[in-house]
């Protein structure tokens, strides 16, 4: 994980969206919900509109929509925000938790220890099957050039 404040907390949001709700659940169990926790916006699901652009630099297109749940949690001083794919605002409440707690000085490298290195972990055990699953059925074509 990078040590910049800002690259840091992108990359850990990214980790916490992509984490499978109910790995997210039973890491966060010590953490969440705290006392002092503040919905200031409870979990929402609306759509995004997803956008492309042709060859990666031609006109913008729209691509599509996506369904996304999102909200924010203040816990203490730290304000903590989710957005995750799909509808699951449970995923999404516990995501916003662990980003305030993470922002947290003295909470931060015990969040990091029991939620964060685990489901990176675990993120990338599910990335690695998924890759040898998928080179598993890899074809290779050639063409046999004719002498003429």
């Amino acid at each position: 994980m990078d040590t910049s404040p800002n690259l840091a907390r992108a990359q850990w949001m990214s980790l916490l969206a992509q984490a499978d709700p109910a790995e997210l659940a039973a890491a966060m169990d010590a953490f969440a919900p705290p006392a002092d926790a503040a919905w200031l916006r409870p979990a929402q699901t609306g759509l995004y509109m997803l956008r492309g652009r042709v060859g990666g630099t031609g006109p913008q297109f729209n691509f599509g929509e996506i369904t996304v749940t999102r909200c924010s949690v203040q816990v203490g001083d730290h304000i903590g925000h989710a957005w995750v794919r799909g509808t699951q605002t449970r995923h999404a409440e516990l995501a916003a938790v662990a980003d305030a707690l993470m922002q947290n000085p003295a909470l931060a490298s015990q969040v990091r220890s029991h939620v964060i290195e685990p489901l990176r972990r675990a993120l990338d055990e599910r990335r690695d099957t998924e890759s040898r699953k998928a080179a598993a059925s890899k074809v290779e074509f050639f063409t046999v050039v004719r002498g003429e």
